[in-house]
This record gives structure tokens, C-alpha cells and sequence, in this order.
């Protein structure tokens, strides 16, 4: 729970300090500008409160890693759900509406589930979760979307690193084995959740690994 309140602080916190120009620079999502990020963090905070909202007390169908629905199939920008984000964020016209509404709606998210009893059950996706792992996911959520977000941003500060790390864990029981030591938490997600190809020399050491990449994660 404290690390997801960390690393949504941190993410909301990188938004709010962006100038103006920044939101029309391209994000780490295929397709989408940064203020498109920013539209679909917003609705990202809307699922937040609405799955909260949602108690359950049927058994968990899914966990924190089974929540995740894997392909190898990076997105291209044309699903109708990203192009809906496009519009949506065109509609903003003025970043600091974009900015106004996260602020609004993500801090509200994040009060929600401050308040959370972790081992309360919700439902979201027509799935069951305990509230604890439906948090965790947003762990991931966020520090990759972080990565987006500074993508063509050096400097704007990165996810805190509790949050990398914990991503980089959550990406390597998915993969079924860890990724060489040698790459950083940040470079591993990268490549891991296909945001970048790797190098000759990292494909080397991914070894096997390097054929079940990449994780794309839905």
C-alpha cells in the first residue's frame, strides 16, 4: 500500500512540474504525445476509485501477477481505446487542464486507497481481486508509465527506485526467470515490456530469455 502511494506521489509530482512545452513531446506509448499519457493516467485514477468502489465477496480469480493479460504484441497506437485517448486529451486544449484534473481525480485515488483494507476483496474487469494485489498492479502501472512519461523528458526525475524494483520482480515471475544482473531495473523493464530492443551485447546475456521477450502486458 505505501508503495503505491509513493509511487503515484512521485508520478503525479513529475506531471505537475512539467512546462507546457513538454506535453506536446512524444511519451514511451506508441502513438501518444505526453498529454495523452497524461489524459490516460486520469483514467487510470477513474478505475482506481470505481474498483474500490466495487466490493466483492466472491472468491479471487486473479492475483497480482494473473491480473495481467501477456502478449508479445507491442501496441500501435490504433487500438479504438488509444484513439478514444488521443480525442479525450486533444479536448483538454490547455495542459494545465490536464494537469488540473490528475491533481483532482488522482489525489482522490490515492486518499482512496490510503484507505484500503488490503485484504478486502474488488472486483474490476469482471475479475476478483484481493485489494492488496489489485494495488500492487498499479505498482507496475505507474513506474512503467513513469518511464513514459520521461521518455524524451531527461530531465524530469524517474520513478523512485523502491518502484523499480518492485516492477523489475513482478516482470520476472511473469517471465518465469530473473534478467541478467547486469541490466538496471530501469533498462529490464524497458526491454522486458518491449519499450525498447535490446542491444547485441544485452541480447547476449538475455540468453533464452531474449525469444520470450517481449512481456506486453494488458
Amino acid at each position: 500500500m505505501d508503495l503505491f502511494s509513493r509511487s503515484w506521489t512521485a508520478l503525479r509530482t513529475a506531471v505537475a512540474e512539467l512546462p507546457d512545452e513538454a506535453f506536446a513531446q512524444p511519451s514511451g506509448c506508441t502513438g501518444w504525445l505526453v498529454r495523452d499519457l497524461v489524459c490516460h493516467l486520469i483514467v487510470d485514477s477513474q478505475d482506481v476509485l470505481i474498483t474500490l468502489a466495487t466490493p466483492s465477496d466472491a472468491e479471487p480469480t486473479r492475483d497480482e501477477l494473473t491480473y495481467w493479460d501477456v502478449s508479445a504484441t507491442p501496441p500501435t497506437g490504433e487500438d479504438p481505446l488509444d484513439a478514444l485517448t488521443v480525442r479525450l486529451a486533444a479536448a483538454y486544449e490547455e495542459p494545465w487542464l490536464l494537469k488540473f484534473h490528475l491533481d483532482d481525480v488522482g489525489a482522490a485515488a490515492g486518499r482512496a486507497a490510503a484507505l484500503a483494507d488490503p485484504a478486502a476483496r474488488v472486483s474490476t474487469r469482471d475479475e476478483v481481486l484481493a485489494t492488496g494485489d489489485f494495488l500492487s498492479t498499479y505498482v507496475m502501472e505507474w513506474t512503467l508509465h513513469h518511464l513514459d512519461l520521461i521518455a524524451h523528458l531527461p530531465d524530469v526525475p524517474g520513478p523512485p527506485a523502491e518502484g523499480l524494483a518492485r516492477s523489475r520482480e513482478m516482470l520476472e515471475r511473469l517471465a518465469g526467470t530473473a534478467f541478467p544482473a547486469s541490466l538496471s531495473d530501469t533498462d529490464a523493464l524497458l526491454i522486458g515490456t518491449g519499450r525498447r530492443d535490446p542491444s547485441d551485447a544485452e541480447r547476449a546475456e538475455l540468453g533464452v530469455l531474449a525469444g520470450k521477450l517481449p512481456l506486453v502486458l494488458g
